[in-house]
């Protein structure tokens, strides 16, 4: 079967861009290689404009990109796409799309003159948007609206798999407070299911073709190919592959902060600094950086030197756990799924549970402190909620003990809001603490 086109929140903020703007801004989709920027772009500008026109600059002539050295005569340039791509554009009816953006950084500096314009309406399509390399040399225009793309959320999951009730049925026990009960068993292995797939579109499309995960595996291992490829583009060294590829290990060590070093050896600050920040820029990790001072505005205390590294999507996370074969067997996905497989799974659900949140528009922060000589009290992230924070303590097995929560909670009680300990059993309350399934992470 060929590729489908999956039902995507993002098109509801591209409807919001186009009415809000009305030309007055071209709007760049971030996101990371495969997330499908690409094809919700096309299909938005199938449905809601007279007609488009849509460049890719991974297959664009030298001659296509030799149009954006001279802005001169924008009468030309416009007439010449037109004509190159056998396509009629209506003003003010009609969109051109810039897509892969980042592979003729000319075209998003023509970007200002082309709004200013005011013709058509104009969508950029970008993965690794703001490394040095590619920017360095242009204006970056101002007259640019962003939104970021990420993989497709647990509730964009169900909708592939045809299912557009259980997450508003969520909410609503979300909203009363109420446990699940007897159905909570299934909500949680459909979460499962989720975690192992993850939201890549091509890995869902794999598991809705063949139901089989050896298959969804294959898929995913395609993309971290592709995603190593490009880390060895934008880093010859390896050393951001080397450093993208130990997220697994380095987590699977429960210690309070990524260690470079343990990684890639000895590097020297300046160059660690722009390994970190490809890496952010690739869109395929979400960084959590610590709070020195856990406070409304973390920023103001965000510690660049101790960090947590996450994949950006929890599938292909999984891929990266269990690399140690060609494929991971199916065997080890059914273990998986029915919650059997006896490898300590923490990692696995903190990077589901970053994942969800960063899906909701959350920035992300944790903080640890002394606990004695040896040990120390950590709470896995930290959320702005007004003018108070939230900490969040996560588990994967079905202890419900949250002494690092309670000991902030005792620290900061001035500064705290809602506590919640995340955790694969139904929704409960321990006094102060707000005890919820992994899968209602969406509604914190």
């Amino acid at each position: 079967m060929g590729e489908r086109l999956f039902k995507r929140k993002i098109y509801n903020q591209l409807l919001q861009w186009k009415q809000e703007s009305n030309g007055k801004t071209a709007l760049l989709v971030e996101g990371a290689r495969r997330v499908g920027k690409s094809t919700i772009v096309r299909a938005f500008a199938e449905n809601e404009y007279e007609s488009y026109l849509m460049i890719d600059f991974n297959k664009a002539s030298k001659t296509i990109k030799g149009l954006f050295e001279d802005l001169m005569d924008l009468d030309y340039l416009l007439l010449y796409l037109q004509t190159a791509y056998h396509v009629t554009l209506e003003p003010r009816k009609s969109v051109i799309v810039f897509d892969e953006v980042q592979k003729c950084p000319l075209a998003r500096q023509a970007i200002k003159y082309l709004v200013e314009d005011g013709r058509f309406d104009y969508i950029e399509t970008g993965s690794l948007i703001s490394i040095k390399k590619n920017t360095e040399d242009i204006t970056i225009p101002s007259e640019e609206d962003r939104i970021q793309m990420y993989p497709m959320d647990f509730e964009e999951f169900r909708w592939a798999l045809g299912d557009e009730a259980i997450v508003p049925l969520l909410r609503k026990f979300w909203e009363q407070q109420h446990a699940l009960g007897p159905a909570h068993r299934e909500m949680a292995r459909h979460l499962r299911l989720y975690m192992l797939v993850g939201g890549m579109p091509q890995a869902v499309n794999a598991y809705l073709d063949t139901c089989n995960f050896s298959k969804v595996d294959q898929v995913k291992r395609r993309i971290l190919k592709l995603y190593e490829d490009d880390f060895l583009k934008i880093d010859p060294s390896g050393r951001a592959s080397v450093m993208f590829w130990s997220i697994p290990g380095q987590l699977n060590r429960n210690v309070t902060r990524y260690v470079p070093y343990s990684a890639i050896g000895k590097t020297d600050d300046e160059k660690l600094t722009e390994l970190l920040k490809d890496l952010e820029d690739s869109k395929t990790v979400n960084m959590v950086y610590h709070a020195d001072d856990p406070q409304v505005g973390m920023g103001l205390t965000k510690n660049h030197d101790h960090f947590k590294m996450y994949v950006g999507d929890t599938g292909l996370f999984v891929t990266l756990a269990f690399w140690d074969k060609n494929f991971t067997d199916n065997e080890i996905y059914e273990k998986l799924l029915a919650d059997k497989l006896s490898a300590n799974l923490g990692y696995v659900y903190e990077n589901l549970v970053a994942q969800m949140l960063t899906a909701t528009g959350n920035e992300l922060y944790y903080h640890t402190w002394p606990r004695d000589e040896k040990h120390y009290y950590e709470i896995d992230f930290l959320l702005s909620r007004g003018a108070k924070i939230c900490p969040i303590e996560v588990k994967s097995s079905s202890h419900k003990s949250h002494k690092s929560l309670d000991e902030f909670c005792v620290k900061y009680s001035s500064r705290v809001s809602r506590r919640y300990l995340i955790y694969p059993k139904d929704f409960a309350k321990d006094q102060e603490t707000i005890m919820i399934p992994t899968y209602m992470t969406m509604f914190v």
